[in-house]
């Protein structure tokens, strides 16, 4: 097998997940239409959705394609070890890119910088597939950072990305209310049951089910929850705007205003690299003015 025969097939994988999430909106829309559940809010909520491909794609054409390109021919320059392209070594490749995906997920849950992009991803109060297309414009930047330790190891910078969009193309189908549980499919992949759960706002589903296609990740690093009741989508803050412009921008004025008010160096730092929760102990002793400021 060769390179082009791999990036052909991990975009066939792409287009028919796209499909198949295509025809999963086509039946959440005539079932929306058919209960009256249809809604003006839930359409303009679609189209915020949408609206973030715009900054999305042109980051991507700006930034991540020359970072792309740049991680080639650093590896063509220095990396002599590479694995040759084979059947086995892309089968090992994209579980090397499942499990670093699921790594790249949960620390952009877990570092505020790197959550005022995915949070946008999870600013939605609906569920449907086209939450899915839902992304901060600087996350592909992030993953190709965060991949690069595989090219660092010999694995091929196309074999990377070909895992990288099988990965991402596959969680298409799964932002969806209108698949059930799967059975003992859940134990192992990321079904649309286990991700409700990481789309939930709730408590006890808050940072759980990072996976991008296997759900194993989660079972092993102790991050797993199975969807009990039905979640409430959306960040835990009292956030529901519906405007493209809020929606791609979401969290910057919060960190803005935090990084204004802190009072040392430190501080400072930790607004940008803690939780998205941290606050200074004089704040956080304060329970209604975390509540009202969490950034979550």
């Amino acid at each position: 097998m060769t390179i082009d025969p791999i990036s052909q097939f991990a975009t066939d994988f792409d287009d028919a997940f796209f499909l198949i999430g295509a025809a999963v909106l086509a039946i959440e829309l005539l079932k929306a239409l058919f209960t009256g559940a249809f809604r003006g809010r839930a359409v303009l909520d679609m189209i915020a959705s949408v609206s973030t491909q715009i900054p999305t794609l042109l980051v991507e054409i700006f930034l991540v394609s020359f970072l792309y390109v740049g991680v080639v021919m650093f590896a063509d320059a220095f990396i002599s070890w590479q694995m040759p392209v084979t059947v086995w070594t892309f089968a090992l490749a994209l579980i090397a890119c499942d499990f670093t995906y699921y790594w790249e997920h949960r620390i952009a849950h877990r570092v505020r910088l790197l959550w005022t992009q995915h949070a946008v991803h999870h600013s939605s109060r609906e569920m449907n597939v086209v939450v899915a297309i839902r992304f901060g414009p600087l996350e592909g930047f992030l993953s190709v950072i965060m991949h690069f330790p595989l090219v660092l190891i010999g694995f091929p910078p196309p074999l990377v990305l070909a895992g990288i969009v099988i990965a991402l193309g596959y969680q298409t189908w799964i932002h969806t209310e209108l698949i059930g549980k799967l059975g003992p499919l859940e134990g192992v992949l990321n079904t649309p049951a286990n991700h409700r759960v990481h789309h939930g706002c709730d408590d006890k589903y808050i940072d759980k089910n990072y996976g991008g296609i296997l759900i194993i990740w989660d079972r092993m690093f102790g991050t797993y929850q199975r969807e009990e009741e039905t979640p409430r989508y959306g960040l835990k803050r009292d956030y529901d705007s519906v405007n493209p412009f809020s929606v791609w921008i979401s969290e910057w004025p919060g960190l803005f205003s935090d990084l204004g008010k802190a009072k040392s160096f430190g501080e400072g730092f930790m607004y940008l690299f803690g939780t998205p929760e941290w606050r200074p102990k004089s704040e956080a002793s304060k329970p209604e003015l975390l509540e009202a400021e969490v950034s979550r």
